[in-house]
Parts: structure tokens; C-alpha cells; sequence
């Protein structure tokens, strides 16, 4: 055991936080911490670290034992270079370090001599000669360059001050690793060195995430806070999604099968407790009175996925090219483009990835497609009809000083206070919460106010800069729900993989200034990646062994490298055609659900005007996909045949 919690109770004023929670962590645990945004994952980090005291109950630690907790948040006013910032963890062995410097110049002495033998074999053996080779690659595959590390402490940026707190917590490597959201700043590169990392760790650590990814990747238990309890699911993720939904089942049918019995018993107390079977009628009253009542289970993570988000394309589809570039170079003014020479098109129906590293230039290419950046060089043309909705990352279209419903009106000027509030329940804001202003308001919720904004307004292009940053599990699982049924076409910008996973079906990776085209989502795309990787190691083995190539081997390279474009071709061939086949039976799925409604809506309604009403909703969906499936049928066609 490395820290246990017992019948430990926490609170704010009018709020309890956990009720009687009993759960510990032991060594080897890793253990992915989860529940809406909310719901105390932060609090209980910092119970188990020691910087909160429960109001009742205990907290037991393992005598000896470290822990290192990172913080979501970092505030801090630093000084010094980013190097000796990394080094302070080890200040005892620089310590040495220079214990050693200074005994070197006496070495004369026999003391001395005897001191610097047993010194220098104990930082041996702690690792002093290779710690600066250490630092520095963790630096590096936290997102620092080689300047960065000379940098001063107090020039970062908020994400910078995040990743060199991560660093400086891994390497401590104590026993026990408390991670609050540790992927926040990190892009995709950098997130993958840290599972890299962690699938390696030797001891335990208890990480909050919401990056269904990196949950999957690294942890071996999953456990959910719900109801002021710790539910543990042993077995990762996968198997975590499974038994959390065969659990809940289990609840309900519970809760519903005491509820039949106490009405059986009840309607039989009720039926004899004045006849011949007063006595028995008496014992079961007695006996139902002591029964403990099950209380309906309550679904938090349910609850929070209660989001009314639904995007509509409206009466134009666009063009069927929605954007095109030609030799488009993006940028500001005075520097060297971040990303040129781009020939892009994106067609009608389109789910496009961008993705690359931090600064890449993923949010500039996709402001300047949009026009709203002006291009360096080249061209970026919208097609004809193409109305974008735009989410920003920074949410910097929303007014500090707005009240929500403000907010609101400011797209559906004719909505009256009622109506707005109604709407803005669709997306959780209940109560008077629409009189709240806007600089209240936390990051996930100012990211559901502008996605409920942006669905006011009918458009054939979702354009979404990281539209996932500060929304839980539930959140997310709604948005990508929602773009699945969107008929348009969709270009985001993300570091979510299990979103771009589910969401799109070309990647754009950006690296190196050149922007690259992908078919297949984000998985597809690494999976082709690591193929490629070890075809070419493989090449290279060949090659190495055979330094002196003849003229004939030459050829015969030459021979080898078409052979591999023409797999490659064929493999992407086969893509699309897996693809072509995927969209036949969704289309073919789609024509009888339509066929199914048309059904429906020909029949007798009886005057429910609401299930009509929802019958040709549900229709109008379906007809969006299909238009959406069509085209991408009809264009993946002719790219075949060509």
C-alpha cells in the first residue's frame, strides 16, 4: 500500500464532494482517474498528496515512500535558466557533483582521496554521469529545443510553464506519480513520448485524463468518480467503456426489480390487512419496513453527456469543391512562412485533420483558408455557396461582459429571455445560470456556449480549432456524435486522436514547413507511418549489407524502390475501396431508414403533432448524411478509375 483512503468524507460549504470514500493506491498501480468535469478528480489528487485533509475519516501513507503531484494549473513567477529549473530535483546530486570538483584538487591527501572514492561511486550509482543526458532528453520530448533550455524560466508562456512542471515531476521518479490532466500543452508528438514514458514506468501513478488515447495507452485500471465514491474497473479502458454500461445495467434492473417487489408486497398489505390474512399482512409490512431501499442509480457521466448539440448544413450544400489553395504559403508579415507551397482541395463532404506539432501552423493554415489571415503567397478560394461556422480555440468570440442569454441573442436576435434560457438548457446552463456573465465562466463551459452559438446558425462547413480543449468525456462523446451526423464538410485542427479517429477521414499532417495528405483517420495514418518506418529500415539493412552495389544491383534497387511506390499506391488504392465499400452499406443503410420514415409518415398520426414533428427531423438528418456519403461515393469513384 502506498496511501489509503478510510471512510473519508470532503466538502465545501453546501457541497459535499465525497461521502464515505475508502480506496487506496499500491505500488505497480496505474490507474487512469475519470468523471465529469466537476466531479472531484482534482480534489482527490490533492487528498491523496496530503495538501487537502479530509473532514472525516483517515489517510494512511507507506512510511518512506515519495509522491510528486502535478498540478493542472501552473502559476508561478520563475527565475533562472529552463535547464536549472529541470536540474532541481537533483540538487543533492549536484551537490556531490561539486563535492567531487573540490576534492579533485587535493587528491594528495589520503582522506581526501578516500572521501572522493566513496563519492564518486555513489553518484555512479545514482546516475550523476548521465543526468544532463537524461534532462535533456526528456526536455526534448516534452517540446523544448536546444535554445529553449538557455531560455529564462520567466519568459515562457502558460503551456511552456506546464510541460517544464511535468518534467520536473518525472524526474524525480518517485513512488507515486499524481498527474492532473499532464497532456494539457502537449501536441500529439509530445503526448506520445510521454506514453512512451509512462507504459515504461516502474512504479505507480494515478493520472487525470480526459484523452481517451493516452487513457488507453497507459493505463492498466480505470477509476471513476461518481456519486462521492471511487468505482475501480480493472482491465484499461476497452474493457472499462464495457463493464461500466454492464454495471449500470445491472443498478437499474436492481432498483427495478425491489421496486416490483415492494408494489407486489405492498398491493398484498393493502388487499389483507383487514381480512383473514391480517397477521401475514402485518409480518410483511414489518419486513418491508426494513428493507433497505435502493435509490435509482443515477448515470453522472449520462447527466453530463445531456447536451442538445446538433449542426445543421441548412438549404445549401455548397459547391463541390469547398476550398481549394494553390501554391498557398501562410504566415505573418516579416518572418518565413510557416508552411508553403500547399495544393489543397477539399471537397464537398469532406472531414479533414490537421494535424502537426506546437506551432506548427495547423490554426494560421486554417485562418488564412477561411480568409480571415491574409496568404504570404498563392491563393485560398472558398467554392461557391460555402458559409463556415467557426469555433476558435481561444473562444475569443464571445463578450466578457454578455450575459449568456446576451450571448445568444447576439445570433437569434429574436429569441426573448424565456426562449434563450430554454435553449441554453439544452446545453446544461439550467436555472438562472443565463443571467451569469460570461467571464464567469469556466473553460468547458465557455466551450459549450460557443458550440451552442454555432449551432444557431445553418452552415455547410464546420471549420474547429481544438474543439475538444476543456470538455470531459461526455461532452466530447456528444460533439463527435454530432459531427457524425452532420452532412457537411468538417476541417478541424485537434491533438484529440480519439476525435479525429472518430471524426474524420483524411489527415493533412504539417511538419517542416510542407503540409502532407493523408487518406484514412488519425490511426490509419500512423499505422501507414510505422509500416513505412520499417519497410525503410528494412531497405537500409539490405543496402548496408551490400555497400558496393554493380551496376546491376543499382538497377536492382531502382527496381525495389518502384516496386514499393507501386504497393504503396496499391495500398492506398485498397483504402479507398474498403472505404467506397463502407459508404455502399451506409448508404444502402441510410435509403431504408428513409424508406422505414417515409413509412411512418404516410401513416395515420393520430394528431400527435410532436412525433410527426420528430419523424421529419429524423428524415431531414438522414437525408443530410446520405448527401454527405453520395458525394464522397461518387468522388472516391472517380479517383479510382483515374
Amino acid at each position: 500500500m502506498l496511501v489509503q483512503l478510510s471512510d473519508a468524507h470532503f466538502g465545501y460549504p453546501g457541497t459535499d464532494i465525497f461521502t464515505g470514500l475508502t480506496w487506496q493506491v499500491n505500488p505497480g498501480d496505474r490507474v487512469g482517474l475519470v468523471g465529469p468535469n466537476g466531479s472531484g478528480k482534482s480534489t482527490l489528487l490533492r487528498l491523496l498528496d496530503g495538501r487537502l485533509t479530509p473532514d472525516s475519516g483517515t489517510v494512511a501513507r507507506a512510511r518512506g515512500s515519495t509522491m510528486a503531484y502535478l498540478k493542472q494549473s501552473q502559476e508561478f513567477a520563475g527565475s533562472g535558466k529552463v535547464f536549472d529549473a529541470l536540474l532541481k530535483p537533483f540538487e543533492k546530486l549536484l551537490a556531490m557533483h561539486d563535492e567531487l570538483l573540490s576534492l579533485e584538487k587535493n587528491l594528495v591527501d589520503e582522506k581526501a582521496l578516500e572521501r572522493y572514492g566513496e563519492l564518486q561511486e555513489r553518484y555512479t550509482r545514482e546516475g550523476g554521469y548521465s543526468l544532463e543526458s537524461r534532462v535533456k532528453a526528456l526536455a526534448q520530448d516534452l517540446g523544448f529545443s536546444g535554445g529553449d533550455l538557455d531560455r529564462s524560466v520567466d519568459t515562457l508562456s502558460g503551456g511552456e510553464r506546464g510541460r517544464l512542471e511535468l518534467a520536473k515531476t518525472l524526474l524525480e521518479e518517485p513512488d507515486l506519480l499524481l498527474l492532473d490532466e499532464p497532456t494539457n500543452h502537449l501536441d500529439v508528438e509530445a503526448t506520445e513520448h510521454l506514453e512512451e514514458r509512462l507504459r515504461e514506468w516502474p512504479k505507480a501513478f494515478v493520472l487525470v485524463s480526459h484523452d481517451r488515447y493516452f487513457l488507453r495507452a497507459v493505463c492498466k485500471d480505470i477509476a471513476e468518480v461518481e456519486g462521492g465514491k471511487v468505482v475501480v474497473y480493472p482491465g484499461g479502458y476497452d474493457r472499462y467503456v464495457v463493464d461500466r454500461e454492464e454495471r449500470h445495467e445491472r443498478l437499474n434492473a436492481a432498483y427495478d426489480r425491489q421496486q416490483a417487489q415492494i408494489a407486489r408486497t405492498e398491493d398484498f398489505i393493502r388487499r389483507n390487512i383487514a381480512g383473514q390474512k391480517t397477521k401475514q399482512a402485518k409480518s410483511r409490512r414489518k419486513m418491508l419496513d426494513k428493507v433497505e431501499r435502493l435509490g435509482r442509480h443515477q448515470d453522472e457521466f449520462a447527466v453530463a453527456g445531456q447536451i442538445g448539440l446538433r449542426f445543421s448544413v441548412g438549404d445549401h450544400t455548397g459547391g463541390k469543391e469547398a476550398i481549394k489553395t494553390d501554391q498557398l504559403a501562410v504566415g505573418y508579415p516579416g518572418a518565413e512562412p510557416l508552411v508553403r507551397d500547399i495544393n489543397l482541395t477539399i471537397y464537398r463532404g469532406d472531414r479533414v485533420g490537421l494535424v502537426g506539432p506546437n506551432g506548427c501552423g495547423k490554426s494560421t493554415l486554417l485562418k488564412t483558408i477561411l480568409g480571415k489571415l491574409p496568404p504570404v503567397a498563392g491563393s485560398a478560394a472558398r467554392g461557391h455557396e460555402v458559409r463556415v461556422g467557426y469555433f476558435d480555440q481561444k473562444l475569443s468570440e464571445l463578450d466578457e461582459e454578455h450575459s449568456l442569454i446576451d450571448e445568444i441573442r447576439t445570433v437569434r436576435g429574436d429569441f426573448n429571455e424565456d426562449v434563450a434560457r430554454n435553449f441554453l438548457g439544452r446545453f446544461r446552463f439550467t436555472g438562472d445560470d443565463g443571467f451569469k456573465k460570461v467571464k464567469g465562466l469556466s473553460g468547458g463551459e465557455r466551450n459549450r456556449l460557443t458550440l451552442a452559438k454555432m449551432m444557431l446558425r445553418p452552415r455547410n462547413l464546420l471549420a474547429l480549432d481544438e474543439p475538444t480543449n476543456h470538455l470531459d468525456i461526455p461532452a466530447r462523446e456528444v460533439l463527435e456524435d454530432a459531427l457524425d451526423d452532420y452532412g457537411g464538410t468538417v476541417i478541424v485542427v485537434s491533438h484529440d486522436r480519439y476525435f479525429l479517429d472518430r471524426v474524420v477521414t483524411k489527415i493533412v499532417h504539417i511538419h517542416d514547413g510542407v503540409a502532407e495528405e493523408h487518406i484514412g483517420n488519425y490511426s490509419d495514418w500512423k499505422q501507414r507511418a510505422r509500416d513505412e518506418r520499417k519497410e525503410a529500415k528494412a531497405k537500409k539493412a539490405v543496402v548496408e549489407k551490400k555497400p558496393d552495389p554493380t551496376p546491376v544491383n543499382a538497377e536492382k534497387t531502382d527496381r525495389i524502390a518502384e516496386r514499393e511506390k507501386a504497393k504503396a499506391q496499391q495500398r492506398d488504392a485498397e483504402k479507398k475501396q474498403r472505404r467506397l465499400k463502407e459508404l455502399e452499406e451506409k448508404i444502402a443503410g441510410a435509403e431504408s431508414e428513409i424508406a422505414a420514415l417515409n413509412d411512418k409518415l404516410a401513416s395515420d398520426h393520430g394528431g400527435d403533432w410532436t412525433k410527426l414533428h420528430t419523424l421529419v427531423a429524423d428524415k431531414e438528418k438522414v437525408e443530410a448524411r446520405l448527401k454527405s456519403w453520395m458525394s464522397e461515393w461518387e468522388r472516391l469513384g472517380e479517383e479510382l478509375q483515374s
